[in-house]
């Protein structure tokens, strides 16, 4: 596209650059480290992040040497990279106008947790998988009754009944209508009593008909008791073990807690059975683990006024989204969205631009500026001028940098920036289906936010290459395809017309086998050329490169509406190496 619309004569920026990949980056240093036997928590801030500019300076251009090999011509000139000096003004300036407004604001809510990295992960940074498990069934007496009377309510994680703070029946299931408003006891516990309550939301069909509430542990519990005022118990430490409220289960990881509670429930008499059952298991996009539903302080934005404008854009024809199909996928996204926590625990990042008061045990004062002079000026203005100040220690989600992409590359909040001027908004956005809500959304948000307008008017979203067997290429199956080997073996020709041979939207399989009759097919077509070329009034074996681009532009023209490969010689021999 960039290259056609250059051939048109049309002022064409195709502006490369990545994001600094917060999460994956971080796990990736931490295993490095490791493997030295080093823990991040045996290191200052400063010289864990300065190992990972190391790692970075060494490893981070990799994906731009293989978009180069690939023949993409970008305008390297403007390179960017999301943690560079301008890009981070710019994210402070958002998240600054944001708070200003009202949208963005912090609070104690269930969110994703990583026990191993120890922070907040996206919802869409979550994958669940259909794995083998069981399906554990207690027996909870009930208080003030004989000892005929329990309930027995069956779960998948019986380490968290230490976190229940109620048991629901439905209130139409007759078996159980007698027990609603009295108590349970809470089985390995010192006695500790919760109420028996009816709700419409417990399946009278699954399990037993009773369900144990557990709001510190689970997303539909947590939302159920906020809805009922029940309290919210948490009995899980940031690193999957369990805490104090446990009781003599304190310090054990959950996973050994679960097993140890089973044996203690079978020897108190409360344990019925264990039977095989199929769970959907929440697990990291990035690092595998499973995660954790925690209830934590983080930060959010509220999604709702920018989501609608983001809905209106596409809707009065602003925006279109190529293929069509995912303009529903993108409504229907958006339409439900939630508020997004952008606070993440890592060291590697952009710092929340927030300080807190020096020997205040409340967080809740705290100070929103561009700067720590800016901030301690704020504090001592508001506090007295012997106050200090400490930053959060959070960084934003990688993806509120990577959301400003269309104008923070382009000199924004400088609107009066040549390149901004010039280039804002954008045509087109090109890129894979699998980020249309990662990305996509975001920024058509933000850009609408920050400067009014839709940031491009056409996205392209193209399908995903996977391997020969239509499998998603992953370090763990080793199944990646390295282009830089490919196009050693095959050359870049072969690989860039395999790749152009997908449809927009659908997923490619690429084999060798299709790359090996690609790599035939483009040298025939690189003869015929050549044949063509060698023919042409006043050429001869002898002519250079450089003259026949220069040829007439008709000639040009005509090769390119007869062999649409070939063009890629004709553009790219006076400033690439020919391959």
């Amino acid at each position: 596209m960039a290259r056609y619309h250059r051939m048109q004569g049309r002022p064409t920026l195709w502006l490369p650059g990545t994001d600094h990949a917060g999460i994956a980056t971080q796990l990736v240093v931490e295993k490095m480290l490791a493997s030295e036997g080093i823990k991040r928590g045996d290191m200052s801030r400063e010289d864990f992040t300065a190992r990972v500019w190391e790692w970075k300076e060494k490893y981070g251009s990799t994906i731009t040497n293989q978009i180069k090999r690939l023949g993409a011509s970008c305008d390297w000139s403007r390179e960017h990279f999301t943690l560079d000096e301008q890009l981070s003004r710019a994210v402070t300036e958002a998240f600054v106008r944001l708070h200003e407004k009202g949208l963005i604001y912090q609070g104690s809510y269930m969110v994703n947790w990583s026990p191993n990295l120890q922070t907040a992960v996206s919802d869409l940074e979550v994958e669940y998988s259909e794995e083998p498990g069981f399906l554990y069934y207690i027996k909870y007496r009930v208080a003030g009754g004989s000892r005929s009377d329990f309930l027995t309510i069956a779960t998948t994680r019986p380490e968290t009944l230490f976190g229940d703070v109620a048991i629901a029946v439905n209130p139409t299931d007759a078996r159980y209508s007698k027990y609603i408003g009295m108590n349970a006891i809470v089985p390995l516990t010192l006695g500790r009593h919760v109420p028996i309550i009816a709700h419409k939301y417990v399946d009278k069909d699954f399990g037993t008909g009773v369900l144990k509430i557990s709001p510190g542990h689970d997303h539909n519990d947590y939302l159920l008791a906020r809805k009922l005022g029940l309290p919210i118990l948490n009995v899980m430490n940031k690193d999957g073990t369990l805490n104090e409220v446990a009781g003599l289960y304190r310090g054990l990881d959950r996973f050994e807690a679960r097993k140890k509670v089973w044996a203690d429930l079978k020897e108190t008499k409360l344990a019925v059975k264990k039977e095989p059952h199929t769970s959907r298991v929440p697990r990291s996009q990035r690092g595998g683990e499973i995660i954790e539903p925690l209830v934590s302080k983080q930060w959010f934005i509220t999604m709702e006024p920018l989501a609608e404008k983001a809905l209106d854009a596409v809707k009065k024809g602003e925006l279109t989204i190529i293929p069509e199909r995912f303009e529903k996928i993108y409504d229907h996204w958006l339409s439900n969205i939630k508020d997004w926590c952008i606070s993440r625990q890592l060291w590697w990042g952009h710092r929340i631009p927030v300080w807190y008061i020096m020997g205040r045990d409340c967080e809740e004062d705290f100070i929103v500026a561009k700067n720590s002079d800016e901030a301690l000026e704020k504090a001592r203005y508001q506090y007295g001028k012997d106050v200090e100040i400490y930053q959060d220690p959070d960084v934003l989600d990688t993806w509120f940098s990577s959301a400003l992409w269309p104008f923070s590359t382009l000199g924004w909040p400088d609107e009066s920036a040549a390149d901004f001027s010039q280039y804002y908004p954008a045509t087109v956005l090109e890129t894979g289906h699998d980020i249309l809500f990662f990305w996509v959304a975001r920024m058509v948000m933000m850009g609408i936010e920050f400067t009014g307008r839709v940031p491009f008017k056409y996205v392209y979203l193209h399908g995903l290459i996977r391997d020969a067997q239509g499998r998603k290429m992953s370090k763990s199956l080793g199944n990646v395809i390295d282009p830089i080997d490919t196009i050693k073996e095959f050359g870049t020709d072969a690989l860039r017309f395999s790749i152009a041979l997908g449809t927009p939207g659908q997923d490619l399989n690429l084999s060798t086998e299709r790359l090996a009759a690609n790599k035939a097919f483009t040298n025939k077509l690189w003869n015929a050329g050549k044949f063509i070329l060698q023919n042409l009034p006043g050429q001869d074996d002898s002519s250079s490169w450089d003259g026949i681009y220069s040829y007439k532009v008709r000639y040009i023209s005509e090769i390119w509406i007869n062999c649409t490969v070939y063009e890629v010689y004709l553009v790219r021999a006076p400033t690439f190496e020919l391959v």
